[in-house]
């Protein structure tokens, strides 16, 4: 039987397991940033849980699994070439249950991870990522480019943030790769982020915020 991967199931496993392999302690990330030679590339290979084959000799081999599952997004897990190749050949130390657990855990390390991260960051950093992305049509390789501090306190008016802005700069990356993986699999996130941030930000300047109040009110909307 040929493989048949769905378009949907394909974006949710790379998007909740944030590009990284699932296998315990690895975390590789599964993307080639672009260089000068040659455009970005990804590395990461969907291993099967319950083999795609029913073949007797197929790593962790069940005739009995649900054949529309093969394939599917509950029977896919996201690996570097390296443990896809060692779960494989080992198919009798790694077993079903030890990949379904692993893609469990690792999925819940990517989200208690990006929401840690995103307690570092102000709403500067995260309004100039979704317009970016907004901009690039979500393809978080084709970069963006930040606004200088001094320019940003100048701009909006701010006296004594230098030392917040410059650490929201230093974060913008992650809050890039947090947005993206979430317009894999959700294509409006990056506008409604942005569309809510905007929102929060004009009800603080109709009640009379300028300045260092509204830049606190909106970092404290955002760690919120």
């Amino acid at each position: 039987m040929a493989r048949s991967y769905k378009e949907k199931d394909i974006k949710i496993l790379w998007g909740l397991a944030a590009a990284r392999c699932a296998f315990p302690n690895c975390r590789l990330f599964l993307v080639l940033e672009k260089t000068d030679q040659d455009a970005t590339a990804t590395i990461g290979e969907m291993a099967h849980i319950v083999a795609h084959s029913t073949a007797p000799t197929a790593p962790r081999s069940d005739p009995e699994f649900n054949e529309a599952m093969r394939d599917s997004y509950d029977n896919l897990i996201l690996l570097c070439d390296t443990h896809h190749t060692i779960v494989d050949r080992q198919p009798n130390t790694y077993s079903i249950i030890d990949l379904r657990g692993w893609k469990l855990d690792h999925e819940k390390w990517v989200r208690k991870n990006l929401t840690e991260e995103m307690t570092h960051v102000t709403f500067l950093e995260l309004e100039m990522v979704a317009k970016a992305l907004l901009v690039s049509g979500n393809h978080a390789e084709d970069g963006y480019t930040v606004t200088p501090p001094k320019d940003k306190m100048d701009r909006n008016e701010l006296t004594h943030t230098r030392d917040l802005i410059t650490l929201g700069l230093a974060n913008a990356k992650v809050v890039e790769q947090f947005v993206s993986s979430f317009a894999v699999t959700q294509r409006s996130f990056p506008d409604d982020l942005k569309a809510g941030f905007v929102a929060e930000y004009n009800t603080r300047f109709a009640e009379g915020l300028r300045g260092d109040s509204l830049f606190e009110s909106l970092r404290d909307f955002s760690s919120g």
